[in-house]
């Protein structure tokens, strides 16, 4: 992606953010960056091996980390109220279904407070990419980084080949397939 729309896109939800917090008495202000960190770690970095949970998928299947062995794979932590989110995740079902076929595994995971709203977003929109809610067990083998959404694709080894916090425009997901 262009790094100056790369800055601006990821910028804007800090904006919104501060925005909030000046509204809401400045709570932003009262949460330390230690604080922060420990709430979610940072965007893992390229060579990182991430461990993948077992995850019950939102259409009645289960997501186990084996599937993804041998796989160039696809993590992408989302939610039905981001707008950043409902942006990009018409471009990932696009993925999907053009890429699935060549191999692509994905994992899409819904960090909505209820999977109610999830899956009925999931129905609303007509999207059929693998998708299952973020439980803490889900949480406390890969917990979300900072940020939405969050999109890593994982190498055939497991280990992270691209990481990135923001939304992506469309051609920066079309070239998630050159991975595969």
């Amino acid at each position: 992606m262009n790094p100056m729309r790369r800055r601006l896109a990821t910028s804007l939800p800090a904006l919104g953010v501060l925005v909030l917090s000046a509204r809401h008495g400045g709570l932003l202000a009262q949460t330390t960056p230690a604080a922060m960190e420990a709430v979610a770690p940072p965007l893992p970095t390229v060579g990182t091996t991430l461990t993948l949970p077992e995850v019950a998928l939102f259409d009645g299947t289960v997501f186990k980390p084996e599937q993804a062995r041998g796989h160039m794979t696809l993590i992408y932590w989302w939610a039905s109220t981001c707008p950043f989110c409902a942006l990009q995740s018409p471009e990932m079902q696009k993925l999907w279904q053009t890429q699935q076929a060549r191999g692509l595994r994905m994992l899409a995971l819904s960090v909505d407070k209820k999977p109610e709203d999830a899956l009925a977003y999931l129905k609303k929109k007509g999207y059929s990419f693998p998708s299952g809610w973020v439980t803490p067990a889900v949480h406390k083998v890969l917990p979300k980084p900072r940020g939405l959404p969050i999109t890593l694709m994982l190498g055939r080894d497991g280990q992270v080949v691209q990481a990135e916090r923001g939304q992506m425009f469309p051609e920066d997901v079309a070239q998630l397939a050159s991975w595969l």
